[in-house]
């Protein structure tokens, strides 16, 4: 995929020409009923035929690059850590929307990952971090698992010891998905869009219907939630996957609704969390991971501008986790992570040896450090 340089130069010019409309929403409903705006997105579909031309949109969904597969990892009993951190060079014609794509990672995800990076033009000869590394959410594993603010989706088969884990696309500020336990009630095959009265009132050109294809913004498949408002479906804008582009639902690349698709059954359990900070233990040491919240993660897309702030519930976090090894914890990592807000999973326990050598008066002095810092005004980056 990266080396059909042409196809990217393609698909990164004409983004730029309807990156309009990846800020923007549609109404759907996976089983064809009207459902509430909850649920809603402006329409992509719509507006970007108002802002270029039938053969550009053409173009952008023929020459689309393919979406690595979702990979399933194996899970001893645990184990909360999975994948590794990778990086890769970039050509000349790269953007991270594409790098993104291809690598089956979010977008908000690759970019915190690598601030400072221009998404539109890194140039050639960057290493870009690869962060395919992931603490799985400290929940039952169970069905699925959505952690809102990791913008991650993590499906466990049933009888197996693996799990899959998906980037997904989530509502925009103050219209997230609801916090809790639902089931999967229905799944759709060529889902019917049907916009609701309120957004055809609000724009009368918008039709009653778009039906299966290219242009239905609920991609190919859908799988209906317990709360009636709110699906887990597809979308024909994969640019839209890893930022906040709906009303509430949960959008996933093609290739991996069409993979959660074909696994998911009728009554799998729905988990939805939303925790900017995770925590867990893994070989004797113990890491943490600080996602960026709804603000930076707006901040990130809309202005490549990150604000640092320390998660207030960082430290008690750290706190709980540790226990009774809490003397162990390296803070000053503890605040690294809480400031960069990476996704990463960051190791902040020493090794005994060096726990031992640098000694309880220097971890007591990093606490107060980092406690100190949950305070302090950040400055943008």
């Amino acid at each position: 995929m990266r080396s059909n340089e042409a196809l990217r130069s393609g698909v990164a010019l004409r983004w730029r020409t309807v990156s309009v409309a990846v800020k923007t929403s549609d109404t759907v409903d996976g089983r064809g009923y009207r459902v509430a705006p909850s649920c809603s997105r402006r329409s992509w579909s719509l507006i970007s035929l108002r802002v270029a031309s039938t053969l550009t949109l053409a173009l952008i969904v023929a020459i689309a690059p393919k979406v690595a597969a979702a990979e399933e990892f194996s899970l001893t009993p645990g184990q909360s850590i999975v994948g590794k951190v990778t990086s890769y060079v970039t050509r000349r014609r790269d953007t991270l929307l594409d790098i993104a794509v291809n690598d089956d990672l979010g977008y908000t995800q690759l970019v915190a990952a690598n601030k400072g990076i221009n998404p539109w033009l890194p140039g050639p000869g960057r290493r870009i971090v690869i962060p395919n590394s992931y603490l799985v959410p400290d929940v039952p594993r169970r069905g699925i698992v959505i952690n809102l603010a990791q913008q991650r989706l993590f499906y466990f088969p049933r009888g197996s010891r693996a799990v899959q884990t998906f980037p997904i696309g989530i509502g925009v500020v103050g219209r997230s998905t609801p916090l809790g336990d639902t089931r999967v009630v229905d799944k759709q095959v060529g889902p019917t869009w049907y916009p609701t009265p309120s957004m055809r009132a609000e724009d009368p050109s918008l039709p009653k219907m778009v039906p299966p294809g290219p242009d239905n913004p609920l991609g190919d498949y859908a799988l209906a939630l317990g709360w009636p408002d709110y699906l887990i479906h597809g979308t024909n804008k994969p640019y839209g996957i890893g930022r906040m582009v709906s009303n509430g639902c949960i959008h996933l690349y093609p290739a991996d609704i069409a993979s959660l698709f074909e696994e998911v059954a009728v009554g799998t359990p729905v988990r939805v969390i939303s925790e900017t900070v995770e925590t867990a233990w893994s070989g004797g040491a113990l890491y943490v991971a600080v996602f960026p919240d709804k603000t930076q993660t707006a901040a990130l897309d809309a202005e490549r501008r990150f604000m640092p702030a320390i998660p207030p519930n960082l430290v008690q976090r750290v706190l709980d986790a540790a226990g009774g090894r809490v003397n162990r914890v390296d803070w000053h990592a503890v605040t690294r992570a809480g400031t960069e807000r990476t996704g990463v999973p960051v190791r902040i326990t020493p090794s005994v040896t060096a726990w031992r050598e640098q000694g309880p008066n220097a971890t007591q002095a990093a606490r107060g450090f980092a406690l100190n810092r949950t305070t302090r005004t950040p400055r943008p980056q």
